[in-house]
């Protein structure tokens, strides 16, 4: 009867984390409501992930200057919540990284991180079209890395667009490595035709990784359309 009536509570766990992991800090409020549970149920749920160690409990990553009040605390997922979604990994990751650096020297890490990067290039370049709108181009480009397993999303941000990597399958290797941040954001320049500026990084202990992208001037698209003919 135990394992029975812990069940459910252990799938809602899950549940909520899940949201989390893919949708980015999210505040009490907007769980309860995605997952249809009362703001007690919801607080319960949270209280028992974050004596687990799976939640952690912060400050709002941003704050509008003209909200009345204290903002709402978010919840982001810790870094031992994301070791249990996909993170087995990252520790032989590591070692066979430092045993290239040691061996192979720094240039041979550098190496690896801008093929890594020129792969997610040459495996986005079919995904993200040139010649639109940095909204519509930031959207195939979240869309691309969604479906690489970053769960990522973008929406309108001054005069350009931000791009949010909820979850980062590689965020404890890149702690040791910063390089492979520095070329993933290199590969999405090239992808977008424009020039990108890193906000944040789950690697440097940010609730997301966050990526700011300018709307495309006249001269960005004229690099753009150049670059893309250097590929062909």
């Amino acid at each position: 009867m135990k394992t029975a009536t812990r069940n459910p509570d252990l799938r809602t766990r899950d549940q909520v984390a899940r949201v989390i992991l893919e949708s980015g800090p999210s505040t009490a409020v907007v769980l309860a409501e995605r997952l249809h549970l009362t703001p007690a149920g919801i607080r319960r749920h949270l209280d028992a992930l974050i004596e687990e160690g799976l939640l952690e409990e912060r400050e709002p990553y941003s704050r509008n200057a003209r909200t009345r009040g204290r903002p709402s605390k978010v919840f982001v997922m810790s870094d031992r919540g994301r070791e249990l979604f996909e993170h087995s990994y990252d520790d032989l990751a590591v070692s066979a990284l430092k045993y290239l650096a040691a061996t192979g020297g720094e240039h041979h890490l550098s190496g690896f991180a801008r093929q890594r990067a020129e792969e997610i290039v040459r495996k986005g370049q079919d995904r993200v079209k040139p010649g639109g709108s940095a909204r519509e181009k930031s959207r195939q480009l979240a869309k691309f890395l969604t479906d690489e397993g970053y769960a990522a999303s973008s929406h309108s941000k001054g005069i350009g667009v931000e791009l949010c990597q909820h979850h980062c399958p590689i965020a404890h290797v890149a702690v040791e490595f910063p390089q492979l941040c520095e070329e993933e954001t290199k590969a999405f320049s090239t992808l977008m035709g424009s020039h990108v500026q890193r906000l944040a990084t789950i690697a440097d202990g940010d609730g997301v990784c966050t990526t700011f992208i300018p709307e495309p001037t006249l001269a960005s698209k004229t690099i753009e359309q150049k670059n893309r003919k250097g590929r062909l």
